[in-house]
């Protein structure tokens, strides 16, 4: 497979082959450009606050309005973006953080801003990006061949890694040539590009024949797809831990400056530099890393010079070796970062690509979250030489992980939609909200293959539950043994329609193995059953019946 992969990188080009393509390279230097505006907007807004009040923790505060969006919109936004067209969900989260960045520069023009007033602006910007952030990562796929998704989404990483590396700076000479307000300014500003650039995308965008799930349930149903795939929930809880084990380098940079390296400001600046430069160089090795290596060698490798890099940092007291430490932590957490999204976006279907990467978001942002507290905990309580030692021996233990969590090895192949061109028989009036939907399948078994049935069909029981069904069962009949009977429900005749949509080639291959068992496999013995046909029967004997008794009228 090593072999293979390598070929491929070989036909396909290296990390920058994805600029080719005419939509990815727009999008991609637009994101380069608004992603500067964010972090000058950070600073900016955080020196703002230092002239509005004294108090340290609104100072703070700033970095948790901006920040606290991602979180908490993340996976609503997941959802309207996997049941609406991504290019307009983008452009509508980038115009409102335009418009929100443009009202607080007005605002700080005029002198009206006050403490309260920039933290609301701040998590509005946050919130609009929070929003575009998941259509933007869901569509790359759709901008480039799948052979390049890796080396794209490395890309992704390397938009932001560059603007850290010079972006607070930039901004702390903007701030301090023409004040807080031409920072703003310029945030507005730097999102345009970045709107112009999906709004000259002509996205072919195929709308669903079924009315879109409510925005609850479209939730419910990521939340399911990835608690019931095994590749998806593998990856949320590795790159949880990954965050919680790896957050000490940006939670203590400051104190790493400041009582390990006796340094200043500058010396933070130093530190932070060195740490994007890494990531924008490990950015650029990903494709090259998991061709050579794949997933699971590669994140392993990362784990063990990622800890290796932060004992380093621990123990050192010398400006040099600590830079060079962050350099290759940095470096190697970028790494592992991109190889857990791409595994998220090779492992989950279209359908419910952009809810899984947000889920995914914040497993990564959750785990650096609780990451940050428990180190700085470590740190008060022993020391920040301690706390950073503790980090990385933490990232070392991380391959252990392999053995019981391994990365999958997917493919688009696998999560390709497959059309279902067999429509289920009705002869009631149904409506999309009509339900509770019982779905029962026969088999006829070989007694002698029951062991092997059964295990084919807790395969099935997955691809059920994670595509929509409830309650699925498995049952043998006690008098015929070669008689079983499947078992599940959908909430509505809607979701059970969605459900039909939702099969992949790796289901199908599921429900093709436990088939292949069926002696009678060539006469398919599906029944669909409303469990609570209240309305499809008259409510009395000489109530009329506008269908005579043929088929039921089923309100909605």
């Amino acid at each position: 497979m090593a072999a293979r992969g390598g070929s491929e990188s070989a036909r396909h080009g290296g990390a920058f082959e994805p600029l080719r393509e005419p939509v990815f390279r727009r999008i991609w230097s637009a994101s380069v450009l608004s992603n500067f505006g964010q972090l000058i907007l950070g600073v900016g807004a955080a020196w703002e606050m230092t002239r509005l009040t004294s108090s340290a923790s609104m100072v703070a505060l700033v970095q948790t309005a901006m920040m606290l969006p991602l979180m908490l919109v993340a996976v609503p936004a997941g959802a309207v973006a996997d049941m609406f067209d991504r290019r307009r969900i983008a452009m509508t989260g980038l115009g409102f953080s335009m418009v929100s960045a443009a009202v607080l520069t007005v605002l700080a023009l005029l002198g009206l801003t006050s403490p309260w007033v920039l933290l609301a602006f701040c998590s509005l910007i946050g919130a609009g990006v929070a929003l575009y952030s998941p259509a933007w990562q869901a569509s790359i796929s759709e901008q480039v061949e799948p052979q390049q998704l890796p080396a794209a989404v490395a890309l992704g990483t390397i938009s932001y890694n560059v603007a850290r590396s010079f972006g607070p700076a930039l901004g702390g000479l903007i701030v301090l040539a023409a004040g807080a307000q031409a920072a703003f300014a310029i945030n507005a500003v730097c999102y345009l590009p970045l709107f112009v650039a999906f709004f000259l995308w002509q996205r072919k965008h195929v709308p669903s024949r079924l009315p879109p799930e409510r925005i609850d349930r479209a939730i419910v149903s990521g939340a399911r797809y990835a608690f019931h795939s095994g590749p998806i929930r593998t990856v949320l809880l590795r790159a949880f831990l990954f965050g919680l084990a790896s957050a000490s380098a940006a939670a203590l940079a400051p104190l790493i400056a400041k009582d390990l390296l006796r340094g200043n400001a500058s010396t933070y600046g130093i530190l932070l530099g060195s740490s994007g430069v890494g990531a924008v160089a490990g950015a650029l090795m990903v494709n090259h890393f998991r061709a050579i290596f794949g997933t699971q060698a590669t994140t392993g490798f990362m784990a063990v010079a990622g800890g290796l890099a932060l004992m380093l940092v621990g123990f050192s007291r010398s400006l040099p070796l600590t830079c060079l430490g962050l350099l290759v932590a940095g470096g190697a957490s970028i790494i592992m970062i991109a190889l857990f999204n791409i595994s998220v976006q090779l492992s989950a279907p279209r359908w419910v690509t952009a809810r899984a990467l947000s889920l995914f978001s914040s497993a990564l942002t959750g785990g650096i979250a609780f990451g940050a507290w428990m180190w700085g905990m470590v740190a008060n309580s022993w020391s920040v030489d301690v706390a950073i030692v503790a980090s990385g021996v933490a990232l070392l233990a991380m391959p252990l992980l392999s053995m019981f969590l391994p990365l999958p090895e997917a493919s688009h192949a696998d999560v390709a939609p497959v059309e279902l061109f067999h429509e289920p028989e009705v002869g009631l009036a149904l409506t999309p909200r009509s339900g509770p939907v019982v779905i029962e399948i026969d088999y006829d078994v070989d007694p002698a293959s029951a062991r092997d049935f059964y295990d084919a069909m807790l395969q099935v029981q997955r691809t059920r539950l994670r595509n929509g069904g409830f309650n699925w069962s498995l049952a043998r009949d006690i008098a015929d043994p070669s008689l079983w009977t499947e078992r599940y429900q959908c909430p509505t005749w809607g979701d059970y329609l969605r459900m039909r949509d939702r099969h992949t080639a790796a289901d199908m291959q599921a429900q093709e193995l436990a088939r292949s068992f069926d002696r009678k496999a060539g006469k398919v013995r599906v029944r669909r059953r409303l469990e609570r046909p209240f309305g499809s029967v008259r409510w009395r004997a000489d109530s009329p019946d506008p269908q005579q008794d043929t088929v039921g009228y089923l309100g909605p």
